[in-house]
């Protein structure tokens, strides 16, 4: 939808609104110009597919940068961020990568936890799974488990969106 203000709108008449709101009914487009330049605003269509067509008496260039200001404030990208651990990962480590985690979690980021396994580790999984649902466990109070723990080949997977 393409905004016309002031000289931009062709049809006349337009159903005005102030700009406080308030019901001006349907006047010429002539009339709605000179009540708008009068206020030292423009007159904007809002409307153009009703008929008559209704117009605003606004501050234009105002309410372009508030539109743009509202859009930027609101648009956060999630990214998916990876934690890597292997079974045999020192308690500190882990501590670490948890505190790291919560920090891209209270960020609205998701996490994803790696547990890799290389060579005879293969054989303790269960080593693996006890390290995966340690961290699952700290890392509740900030987020929630979004996919539960999988197998796939040599890494064990799981993601963690925020609350």
């Amino acid at each position: 939808m393409q905004t016309r203000i002031n000289d931009q709108i062709r049809i006349s008449p337009v159903r005005a609104v102030d700009s406080d709101g308030t019901q001006l009914g349907i006047i010429s487009t002539d009339d709605a110009i000179a009540k708008a330049v009068e206020a030292g605003m423009d007159l904007v269509e809002v409307a153009p597919n009703e008929r008559p067509p209704v117009c605003r008496i606004m501050d234009f260039g105002k309410f372009k940068y508030d539109k743009k200001k509202r859009l930027a404030q609101s648009s956060h990208v999630t990214k998916t961020k990876e934690i890597r651990l292997r079974p045999k990962t020192g308690q500190h480590d882990i501590d670490f990568k948890i505190k790291k985690a919560k920090a891209f979690l209270q960020h609205k980021d998701k996490v994803q936890v790696t547990v890799l396994f290389r060579g005879r580790e293969m054989a303790h999984i269960a080593e693996g799974r006890k390290v995966m649902e340690g961290v699952i466990e700290q890392l509740m109070d900030v987020g929630k488990l979004e996919t539960n723990p999988e197998q796939h080949s040599r890494r064990m997977i799981c993601t963690i969106s925020p609350k």
